[in-house]
Parts: structure tokens; C-alpha cells; sequence
């Protein structure tokens, strides 16, 4: 399986620009909105919002060129799953009254994006692996 690593970089640029902004103005409803958008996208990959606006006009205005890897992209999937969990329930406790816990939930997503932009650790594709590993060691341990 492979993947296009531009498009990522482009994904992760999003979520913690929009995050960030969201953070400093406390505004959960842009955590909800990103939380959707990621989910979303997660479900169904051709309504990926940063996606498409990536591949189908900024790589190309910007003049980049697709960089694609043998990688996994169920990973990168279930790490924007995780994503846009964290971010659901960021948008949550602020909703609910409680936003240091939102700002907490909401820092943890913009880290966790950072770490993977700038040195392609993608905890959430590690949490990937491991649960694919533990289902291979149910199944085989009947």
C-alpha cells in the first residue's frame, strides 16, 4: 500500500494551525467544526476536506509534487480518527463548562501533530500497530 506524504504534511499543517487558533481564542466550535471535518474525512476519504484541497488545487498552484511512500494508510486514517475524537471531546468540556480540560485535550492534538510534521512519529499509527498486533495474537492464540 502507499501513500502520499505531501498530503499528510498538508494535514497536519491544518490541524495545527486551525487548533492553535482555536486554542488562543477559546472558540470550541472551531474544535467541533475541525473534530467533523476530520471524522468525516476519516469515514470517507474522497470528502476529506484537507485532502481535497490539497490535491486538487494548492499542491498544484504551489507546485508540488506528489511524494508517495510504501506506508499503510489505514495508520494515518486511524490517527485522524483518534484526532478528531480528542478534538470532539476538547469541544465538549468547553462546551460543558470545563475548558482547561478542552484546552488540554486540544494541546495534546496539536503535539501529537507536531511530533509526527517534524519527525514523522505518528502515535497515532503506532496505536494502529499495536492493536492490529493484538488482535494477530487473539486470533492465533484460540
Amino acid at each position: 500500500m502507499n501513500t502520499e506524504t505531501t498530503t499528510l504534511k498538508f494535514n497536519q499543517i491544518s490541524i495545527v494551525t486551525i487548533t492553535t487558533l482555536a486554542v488562543l481564542t477559546q472558540t470550541p466550535w472551531l474544535l467541533a467544526c475541525l473534530a467533523a471535518i476530520l471524522l468525516l474525512g476519516s469515514w470517507r476519504g474522497e470528502i476529506a476536506l484537507f485532502k481535497q484541497l490539497w490535491q486538487r488545487g494548492l499542491r498544484r498552484a504551489l507546485g508540488v509534487k506528489p511524494q508517495v511512500v510504501e506506508d499503510d494508510p489505514r495508520a494515518h486514517n486511524f490517527a485522524q480518527t483518534v484526532g478528531g475524537i480528542v478534538l470532539a471531546l476538547a469541544a465538549l468540556a468547553s462546551f460543558a463548562g470545563a475548558p482547561l480540560i478542552g484546552t488540554v485535550l486540544a494541546i495534546t492534538v496539536i503535539a501529537l501533530a507536531l511530533l509526527n510534521l517534524t519527525t514523522h512519529i505518528c502515535v497515532g499509527c503506532l496505536l494502529y500497530f499495536q492493536y492490529k498486533m493484538l488482535r494477530f495474537r487473539l486470533r492465533t492464540s484460540r
